[in-house]
């Protein structure tokens, strides 16, 4: 498995920015960011599987990259809006995946703690 290690939430005010940060053990063939706001299930809001995805409601806003010389994944996101707080996790995948099912949490098996997201209007 793979350890993952997220940073970087907080609280920020609509329409601000905010970059979060995780620190990985090992490569993986997919690294993703997901969110759980309380009440609702587990999303997929970004992914790096050879290519990039994105939630249709982040697509624009939130960016995701990987520095593999740093073994760090980071999400950018910008002009944020009260509907993304959340809790924010890492997640890894070791083995190939089908394409379309990157941003399915049920697809990844390592994951991080969390970081806790909260924006204010």
């Amino acid at each position: 498995q793979v350890r993952l290690v997220e940073s970087g939430g907080g609280s920020v005010q609509a329409g601000g920015s905010r970059r979060l940060s995780c620190v990985y053990t090992s490569t993986a063939y997919c690294m993703g960011w997901f969110r759980q706001a309380p009440g609702k299930d587990r999303e997929g809001v970004a992914a790096i599987c050879r290519r990039t995805y994105y939630a249709d409601s982040v697509e624009g806003r939130f960016t995701i990259s990987q520095d593999n010389a740093k073994n760090t994944l980071y999400l950018q996101m910008n002009s944020l809006k009260p509907e993304d707080t959340a809790m924010y996790y890492c997640a890894a995948r070791k083995d190939v995946l089908v394409l379309g099912s990157a941003l399915n949490p049920s697809k990844y098996d390592s994951w991080g703690q969390g970081t806790q997201v909260t924006v204010s209007s």
